[in-house]
């Protein structure tokens, strides 16, 4: 069996004046200001027009429309006035024993129901209201109709759309 050797399995050792020279690199390395990359770039050549027209502002106003802001303020409504009545029937029963909080839920579910109900229908009904079925189409000169007919068929577990337009 081979001697072993546990000198040989050592890496061999830095003089004291190797290893403040490497620390001091490496201390210099690490305060090294970094090279400045740039992170964007902004093109400012012209850029190519098309037409004589100049270009108009466009405003950008983001407008909820008035069924959405008024169905969203009524379900937190209903939200905070069954919030409301839960707690008054809560405090209301604290006093029995026999009152559990499923006893609470069986008494809270169906007005909660009533109102989510009740706020469907009405906004249901006010976005009827804004719905126009007529339709009139005015022309002036020569008309010329065309119905195109694309059929779209889509068959598969995974299924890939292939529209084919038939003239």
């Amino acid at each position: 069996m081979p001697e072993y050797d546990p000198s040989a399995a050592r890496p061999p050792r830095m003089s004291d004046a190797e290893v403040t020279a490497e620390a001091r690199r490496i201390i210099a390395d690490a305060y090294r200001p970094a090279h400045d990359m740039p992170t964007a770039y902004r093109d400012t050549s012209p850029l190519p027009a098309y037409g004589t027209a100049p270009p108009v502002h466009q405003p950008d106003h983001r407008i909820v429309p008035a069924w959405a802001a008024g169905t969203a303020v009524a379900g937190i409504g209903v939200g905070a006035t069954c919030v409301g009545i839960g707690c008054g029937i809560w405090l209301a029963c604290q006093g029995f024993a026999a009152v559990t909080l499923t006893s609470v839920l069986f008494v809270t579910l169906p007005i909660a129901a009533v109102a989510a109900v009740a706020t469907a229908v009405g906004s249901a009904l006010r976005s009827l209201k804004g719905v126009r079925t007529e339709t009139h189409h005015h022309y002036a000169g020569p008309v010329r109709q065309e119905t195109n007919q694309i059929t779209a068929p889509a068959y598969g577990l995974i299924a890939r759309n292939r529209n084919e337009l038939h003239r």
